[in-house]
């Protein structure tokens, strides 16, 4: 009888067995006082650690745990054993194991643990969409599970780069408020010669149904436009944005965001940071000493300053409530948006568009925060993780080899101006550049919605920096159906001057993302003639005319919901005034709501109940505006209310 391989290889090899070997040579450190008081876990962690090959003479260095995102099984000299779902994550284990070494050579003890992360880039059109924005909730869990199995955690490296791993990074980070914290942001991918970037790349599939571009084109340009194999995309989408804001919130050393992956000067921002951890813990410096609201107060400001993504409106919210701090909400985001010009030109925003490799070497965010501490409008006293003042830390900035340098490099290698990427507030000014986020309302968003009024092209603008679009609406129940109309060339097709409304993607469904219906409208014939309303979110390299978190969202009554093909619809987006509406034209209030929904609302039978759990539990928590997040003490009141309700009615014993 032959052989099968699946249930013996024939390898003699593996008869080769022993049942006992000699174990680690050597003792523990100990004394008889310190053993006399340790417990069963503190003792029996030596051990393990002994037996994983640590120095047993070494023990009684500090704990230092080194958290990330990692993903995929990466051969020593780079190629892929398996890969992993990213670019962002595939190179991180490096900056791992240069902070660890750096802890080592130091007398610490580093330890390693992971939580990898999805991609939103390649979930985008899929029902892998639909777990994305809860994976955050779910990843910030088990990281902050991870800080508390480590009992003897001096302070924690976190690791991360792109759009959910880092957030629930930050959030993990804030809400481990006893320790000292430091993010380590994961850097960007270079951006590959004559080839589309990792935004545009992904608009093929629509471009191509529509006959703008060849089979040959789609085949090259989709193999080329990852530069190299690490680091997150190349425009200031959300992966970008919450490296920014890592570092505007003080948890992060000065030029940390957007640094090139694999690069010398990348790993050597990994050495620093550990170096840093170690300096943190010696003073008793702990997150919650930096994270404070004049730190939030930065974020917001920064993230205007740069064109940063939407969705930093769900993280920033959620790493304040880890962190036991307000929550910043509309009137936060409005005021901030409204006194803070948009300085960065970077994809997808314009006007030119730069990579965000070339923001970095611009000078990342303390150079924008040098404009931005002209204008007034940070507060210098907040605390960072180098143990100075943010004000101490520009002024270090300001006169630096590294800032002089690394602009000159900018100019050296594609001839670029560094203060055209990050530009003085009157150089934006005379460019265009509006501010970032236009929170909207109108009888279509009586609760707000809320646009990226940097990214519509000026083209759609009238004199006074305004867009204006009444048309008739296209309503859809999935991004499968919108899409469709999209890429077609028939009847059914989006035509111009229409608004093309998706309904029931708000957090009921998950939130997901619709990047490749937005995408597609940027880059298909004709498509930024078109508005688009939705209850959903977008991807952070979204651009148009693109209203998103209109609330309340179809699943829960909201007007949206009630809305049928040929209504008329008015989109009034204000860009420098920061004001706009998104309404009916021929119905009011009352109108709408005596309508029945729209039938194309159909429950998604691809919404697991896993989300299904999230969108409820973030639901009693205040919702999106709120931050997605779990109020657990809201949470557990609803809980208790409703078992005394069902045993007042004699339904529980």
């Amino acid at each position: 009888m032959s052989r099968d391989p699946l249930l013996d290889s024939g390898d003699e090899a593996i008869f080769e067995l022993r049942t006992t070997v000699p174990g680690p040579a050597g003792r523990l450190p100990l004394d008889p006082a310190r053993l006399g008081g340790m417990t069963s876990g503190d003792f029996f962690g030596w051990t393990q650690n002994a037996g994983m090959g640590w120095d047993p003479r070494r023990l009684n260095g500090r704990d230092f745990l080194v958290l990330s995102t990692q993903g995929g099984i990466r051969a020593p000299d780079g190629t892929p054993v398996a890969l992993g779902y990213h670019t962002g994550h595939w190179e991180v284990g490096l900056l791992m194991e240069e902070a660890a070494r750096t802890l080592a050579a130091a007398g610490a003890t580093p330890f390693a643990a992971y939580c990898s992360d999805p991609c939103d880039g390649r979930t985008n059109g899929t029902a892998g969409m639909l777990d994305s924005l809860a994976y955050r909730n779910d990843a910030a869990v088990v990281f902050r599970r991870l800080i508390r199995s480590l009992p003897t955690c001096r302070g924690v490296i976190g690791v991360a780069t792109c759009d959910k791993g880092l957030p629930a990074m930050l959030l993990a980070l804030a809400g481990a408020r006893n320790l000292p914290g430091i993010l380590v942001p994961g850097g960007v991918t270079l951006l590959a010669e004559e080839a589309e970037d990792a935004g545009k790349v992904q608009t093929i599939p629509a471009r191509f149904a529509q006959g703008q571009v060849t089979f040959d084109h789609a085949a090259e340009m989709g193999c080329r436009a990852c530069g190299s194999p690490g680091g997150g995309c190349q425009f200031m989408g959300t992966a970008a944005t919450s490296q920014v804001v890592g570092e505007a919130l003080g948890l992060a050393l000065p030029h940390s965001a957007l640094s090139p992956s694999g690069a010398a000067i990348w790993r050597d921002l990994a050495r620093r940071s550990a170096k840093a951890i170690l300096a943190l813990e010696r003073a008793n410096t702990t997150t919650g000493a930096i994270l404070g609201e004049d730190s939030l107060h930065n974020a917001l400001v920064v993230h205007a300053a740069i064109g940063g993504s939407t969705n930093l409106i769900l993280h920033v919210p959620a790493i304040a409530h880890a962190a036991g701090l307000p929550r910043p909400g509309f009137v936060d985001w409005t005021r901030v948006n409204r006194s803070v010009p948009r300085l960065v030109d970077a994809l997808p925003n314009g006007p030119q568009g730069y990579a965000t490799v070339q923001v970095f070497l611009a000078g990342g965010v303390p150079e924008v925060m040098l404009r931005l501490r002209e204008l007034g409008l940070l507060r210098l006293g907040a605390r960072t993780v180098t143990g100075r003042t943010l004000g101490e830390n520009l002024e270090w900035w300001e006169a630096s080899e590294r800032r002089r340098r690394l602009r000159a490099k900018l100019r050296e290698l594609d001839g670029i101006d560094p203060d055209d990427v990050i530009m003085t507030p009157a150089r934006a000014a005379s460019r265009g550049c509006t501010s970032t986020i236009t929170f909207l309302d109108g009888n279509l968003a009586p609760e707000g919605a809320l646009v990226k009024s940097t990214a519509i092209s000026p083209s759609l603008l009238d004199g006074e920096g305004v867009y204006r679009l009444e048309g008739p609406a296209r309503v859809f129940g999935s991004e499968a159906a919108a899409i469709a109309a999209v890429k077609s060339t028939g009847g059914d097709r989006i035509r111009p001057g229409e608004v093309l409304v998706l309904i029931g993607l708000g957090p009921g469904s998950g939130m997901p993302e619709t990047y490749q219906v937005t995408s597609a409208l940027k880059y298909v014939r004709d498509g930024q003639r078109v508005a688009l309303v939705t209850d959903g979110r977008f991807s952070g390299v979204s651009s148009g005319p693109c209203i998103g978190h209109v609330s309340p969202e179809a699943w829960a009554g909201g007007p949206i919901g009630r809305l049928r093909d040929g209504d008329r619809v008015r989109v009034v987006i204000d860009t420098r005034r920061l004001t706009g509406t998104v309404e009916a034209v021929d119905l009011d209030a009352a109108a709408l709501a005596a309508r029945p929904v729209n039938p194309v609302l159909q429950p998604d039978p691809r919404v697991p109940d896993d989300t299904r759990l999230w969108a409820a539990l973030q639901g009693a928590s205040g919702g999106t505006w709120a931050g997605c997040v779990y109020d657990t003490a809201r949470i557990t009141g609803l809980l208790a209310r409703g078992r005394a309700a069902e045993a007042a009615e004699g339904k529980r014993p």
